[in-house]
């Protein structure tokens, strides 16, 4: 380790990523003296110990690499990547793109089949905007996914993960229908938001009405313009009073507008709008609720926000794919 570099969080997180692909070394006894060494770096300063652990939960599997002395993922990337040993800052930066990389590997690999497969799917950060066959408008926004189903009866999109904006052409004998793990929303001609989350569905309406009918329930809910309902298990399912021409502007826009949000639930939205993974712990934050209109297509600046209207906040970028949340109590 090269001690005399400055004690950044950059810096800290490349020594971290380096003592971890050490201690996926072949050689047991290789293996062994990394084992010693990261110990005691951790030991060195409590800022060793902190990048250590966000690495570690970073990797998830750093335990099962130590138990198996197999070649890990960090190591792997190391071999592939040159012939001969690299100068040890390039193996660090190495390190540790293997080791951000890892998790979106892992979701790869774990994600269902029909969001992989879904008719029309967006990325981090993109927006699309599609003409169905019907005229009907459907707009999805950052990491979002459906599946059409139409035929010449029923019209059906199946939001699977994300966002969208519907505005619906109108066909007397042929509902549209949006479907959500928690119930299924029912238009005959109209404007609304739809957001599929872990534990509800969030309709806002934007013009007209739609019918709602939630899973677990026989009797159906009314949603009219000016109005939002979210559903789902734990759900409350009742109206709530919304300026739906904001919302449908900051759509446009790309902004995100919350009020009264748990902080916790408005990081898991910026998180969808930009690579990689924003950490933080959810019980240390769990009080801190927002209420703001932030962009969605500058998740820097809205993190930048945040961090002026939360003192006790400090929000870290390690890489453009590594932003760390630390609240005051847990410094």
């Amino acid at each position: 380790m090269n001690s005399r570099l400055p004690a950044t969080p950059e810096t800290l997180a490349e020594q971290a990523a380096d003592w971890i692909v050490r201690l996926s070394a072949d050689d047991p006894g290789e293996r062994q003296q990394a084992e010693a060494g990261y110990r005691a770096w951790k030991q060195a300063d409590p800022r060793h110990a902190a990048a250590a652990a966000h690495l570690e939960s970073l990797l998830g599997r750093l335990d099962d690499i130590r138990s198996r002395g197999t070649q890990g993922p960090a190591r792997q990337a190391i071999h592939s990547a040159r012939p001969r040993r690299p100068p040890p800052r390039l193996a660090t930066a190495l390190a540790l793109a293997a080791a951000l990389l890892l998790p979106g590997w892992i979701a790869l690999q774990s994600a269902p089949a029909d969001i992989l497969f879904a008719d029309l799917q967006t990325g981090s950060g993109e927006w699309i905007a599609r003409t169905l066959a019907d005229g009907s408008q459907l707009s999805l926004n950052s990491n979002s996914a459906v599946d059409l189903e139409f035929d010449a009866k029923t019209r059906t999109v199946d939001l699977l993960r994300g966002e969208i904006l519907v505005d619906v052409a109108r066909d007397s004998s042929r509902p549209f229908v949006v479907s959500t793990a928690h119930g299924n929303i029912r238009a005959l001609g109209t404007r609304f938001l739809v957001s599929r989350q872990d534990d509800a569905t969030v309709l806002s309406m934007i013009e007209s009405r739609v019918e709602v009918r939630i899973d677990g329930q026989e009797q159906a809910v009314v949603v009219e313009a000016g109005q939002s309902l979210r559903f789902g298990p734990g759900s409350e399912n009742s109206l709530a009073a919304i300026d739906g021409e904001m919302l449908e502007t900051a759509w446009q826009q790309h902004q995100l507008v919350v009020r009264d949000r748990p902080l916790a639930a408005v990081l898991d939205q910026l998180a969808r709008h930009r690579p990689g993974l924003i950490r933080y712990d959810r019980s240390a934050i769990a009080k801190l609720h927002v209420s703001a209109v932030l962009p969605l297509n500058d998740t820097d600046r809205s993190l930048q926000l945040l961090a002026n209207n939360f003192p006790e906040l400090r929000i870290r970028t390690l890489t453009p794919y590594l932003v760390i949340v630390d609240h005051e109590k847990n410094r």
